[in-house]
This record gives structure tokens, C-alpha cells and sequence, in this order.
């Protein structure tokens, strides 16, 4: 496919969100999924080496367009938003979720040492975590973990971008409930 880097581009520019390679394939209906990563890394290199206001990142399992971090203010005057903010107590269940996934409302809760209900739920709202199933106990307690949208707001391709509980302690970061 000789224009395949300028659908590539259509497809990427059209989504609102990561598409995964399998995707692409689907809707260029073709098998050939080196093709498609060598076309994107070679986007990827173009928008690089261009200095464009926009690069190409792979994030949350598929590729997706992003404005770049420097040119922020002047997207949030277009958009005459303000970015989503997140309470300190939000932060800290999300990322025991995050960490200790599949988790259960009383795991967090015993980790935050107060009831977390209210912030679950909140965090469910806004679609950073999702109800992963029932866990085989008494009351059949749901079973937490992050969703894609998590995974593209704090910009990470998987679960294993996440910083080490190490990385956080060196950076003077503490643990919820952590005697250490």
C-alpha cells in the first residue's frame, strides 16, 4: 500500500482515541502488522525531526496523536477548560488501585484507614477505574482495577510505567499506612 503512512495519518487524526495495531489492521483490512509499526515509527521520526506542535506516542495499547506538553496553555485558552483535578484522597485510592489491582473496597480502605465509598465511586464516574468482577467471598465484594482512560491521562503504555514503590520512596513519596 503505497499511501499507507497518509491513512495511517487519517486514521490517527480522526480517533479520539489510541488505536492498537490490531484496529488498524482490521479497518486496512491487511495482515501485515510489521508494515503498520514500521509506518508509525516512521511517522513517529517525521513529526520528531519536524518539531510539529503534535507527536505521535504509543499510550494505553494503541498509538494515538498528542499536542505537545509545551505548547499547553495555548490548547487549555482554546478549549477555555480546565483540566480535571483530582482530590489527594482520590489520588491515593487510585493509585492503591492502581498498584494492587484486582483490589477490594476494604483492601483500600484498610490501607487508607478511612471509608472510601464515596471516592470509588467518583473515580468510577470519571472512568479511571472499572468493577472487575466479584470476588468468591462473603457479600461477593467487587474487585477494582485502572481502565485504558488511566492509562492515557497519566500517559503510560501499560501498567509497568507505573513508577516502582523503590522509585516513589527515593523520591520521598510515602505509602499509604507503610510502616517503613
Amino acid at each position: 500500500m503505497d499511501d499507507l503512512k497518509a491513512i495511517l495519518e487519517s486514521l490517527l487524526f480522526a480517533s479520539d482515541t489510541p488505536l492498537t495495531i490490531d484496529k488498524m489492521k482490521s479497518v486496512l483490512e491487511m495482515s501485515d502488522r510489521k508494515a503498520i509499526r514500521d509506518a508509525l515509527t516512521s511517522l513517529a521520526e517525521e513529526y520528531e525531526s519536524g518539531k510539529r506542535g503534535f507527536f505521535l506516542t504509543e499510550v494505553a495499547g494503541g498509538f494515538q496523536l498528542r499536542t505537545r506538553p509545551e505548547y499547553r496553555q495555548w490548547v487549555r485558552r482554546l478549549k477555555e477548560t480546565r483540566p480535571a483535578r483530582l482530590s489527594r484522597p482520590a489520588l491515593e485510592t487510585l493509585a492503591i488501585v492502581a498498584y494492587k489491582q484486582p483490589v477490594l473496597r476494604s483492601d483500600v480502605e484498610y490501607l487508607r484507614g478511612v471509608d472510601c465509598g464515596g471516592t470509588l465511586r467518583t473515580l468510577l464516574g470519571r472512568r479511571l477505574i472499572r468493577v472487575l468482577g466479584r470476588k468468591d467471598l462473603p457479600g461477593r465484594p467487587m474487585m477494582y482495577g485502572t481502565t485504558k482512560q488511566f492509562l492515557e491521562l497519566f500517559d503510560l503504555k501499560d501498567l509497568t510505567g507505573l513508577p516502582t514503590l523503590k522509585e516513589l520512596k527515593d523520591l520521598g513519596e510515602t505509602w499509604p499506612n507503610d510502616s517503613t
